[in-house]
């Protein structure tokens, strides 16, 4: 396995904190030297880049938001010149103004290798095919999964999202030996496989990489057992730089080992942005330590997680992320997660993984409906005996009384990128 590792990899402990004392150092002052908003956040706290003399200095130093991002839409904070910039990407902007980024010639190599690191983490390697069914475009997916691939050594299949019927035809006919995909959408093409009476366990596959949103180990292991392969976890967030921020590994699939000579974590208490000592659950917060276009500092990603040390590799371990902080729905004074209802559902029989929470209000009270879809061929009695399941299981559980509706088989948006959990109709 050593042999397989790149060099940054075979680091002592020791080794790559000083490595990434000096790539902190670096990227503070090219962030207060090259970006307006850096230079005014670093001076309003009265903080000079050289006074990160030590890796836990950099808890001194401000925090930056997706507000900040928005705030200085489109390209405020770049910290090279326009025409240094060879890509740019953006988020989806549904809650407003998208949040833009941009990569020079070597951010791009970084990002490769970072991906190309990840791929061999969860065991590809070089000619390997690997079907990539992320969404191609501005959503960093499908074209940090691609370039990854292709640096690893593999042959790429871009099939992008969406047609999913296409989707089984082209692994049954290409035959890939990894799939890279969001896990609701990976349900997605499993239903469609049974649906057109492929046997899904029959396929090449033998591994998933999946990431873009939180998913937990009861869709781990309905996906393993459905397709016979190995699912682990990848995660990225367009911001720090998109998928390859941190990949789990094959051989332990016990969290994911963050490549920590790019990217700086830190774990913050969500309301005080007190620093966390490792093993403790909060909120994750991101440096990059290589970035040139755009470096970020402190970036609150609200992602929901505990930093663990190494095992298979040296670089520390986040937690599987299960839950982000903007994401919990508080109903009448009782905290929940969406990924919490996914075990539930997951559990339940006659009730397929494809579920939705919507939020409605009834006077003053809030009301939370759960929307899953019933299992192909589940009678009327199955569907009515799941409901009353499910409702029971977030009451004993979790601690609140919800309405659950249990609907046929493909009825709720199925998505390309992210699974919409959370449909709030409260006005």
């Amino acid at each position: 396995m050593t042999a397989l590792l790149d060099s940054a990899e075979r680091m002592s402990r020791t080794e790559l904190e000083a490595l990434q004392l000096e790539r902190l150092r670096a990227t503070l002052r090219h962030a207060y030297e090259n970006v307006a908003h850096y230079r005014a956040a670093f001076d309003r706290a009265g903080l000079k880049p050289e006074d990160c003399r030590s890796l836990a200095d950099l808890a001194r130093f401000p925090f930056t938001t997706k507000a900040d991002l928005r705030d200085n839409y489109p390209f405020g904070m770049f910290a090279v010149p326009e025409d240094r910039v060879r890509r740019i990407h953006a988020s989806s902007g549904t809650t407003g103004r998208p949040t833009v980024v941009g990569y020079t010639g070597k951010d791009l190599e970084t990002w490769a290798d970072v991906v190309a690191r990840s791929i061999r983490a969860a065991g590809g390697r070089p000619g390997h095919k690997i079907h990539v069914a992320y969404g191609y475009g501005l959503f960093t997916g499908g074209l940090g999964a691609h370039y990854g691939a292709e640096r690893l050594g593999c042959t790429v299949i871009p099939a992008s999202g969406g047609m999913t019927a296409r989707q089984v035809q082209l692994i049954q006919d290409f035959r890939p030996d990894i799939i890279m995909v969001t896990p609701s959408y990976m349900l997605t093409i499993l239903d469609e496989f049974e649906r057109q009476g492929v046997d899904p366990r029959t396929t090449s596959l033998r591994a998933g990489i999946f990431g873009a949103e939180p998913w937990t180990e009861e869709m781990r292991r309905e996906i393993e057992e459905r397709f016979a392969i190995d699912a682990v976890d990848i995660y990225g967030l367009s911001e720090v730089m998109g998928p390859g921020v941190a990949q789990e590994c094959v051989e332990t699939k016990d969290g994911l080992h963050i490549w920590e000579d790019h990217f700086y974590p830190e774990v913050v208490d969500p309301f005080t942005g007190e620093v966390l000592p490792d093993g403790e659950r909060g909120e994750l917060v991101f440096t990059s330590l290589t970035k040139e276009a755009m470096p970020v500092i402190r970036y609150r990603t609200r992602d929901l997680t505990r930093l663990l040390p190494g095992t298979a590799r040296v670089f520390r371990r986040m937690e599987k992320v299960t839950g982000r902080s903007d994401d919990l729905v508080i109903l009448r004074g009782v905290n929940l997660f969406p990924t919490q209802v996914e075990e539930i559902v997951l559990r339940t029989p006659g009730v397929s993984p494809h579920f939705q929470l919507r939020l409605t209000r009834e006077g003053r009270l809030d009301v939370l409906t759960v929307r899953a879809e019933a299992r192909p061929g589940a009678t009327a009695g199955e569907r009515a005996a799941a409901a009353v399941s499910v409702a029971a299981a977030v009451k004993d559980g979790i601690g609140v009384s919800v309405g659950v509706e249990i609907l046929d088989p493909e009825t709720l948006e199925r998505s390309v990128g992210k699974f919409r959990r959370i449909v709030d109709e409260r006005g």
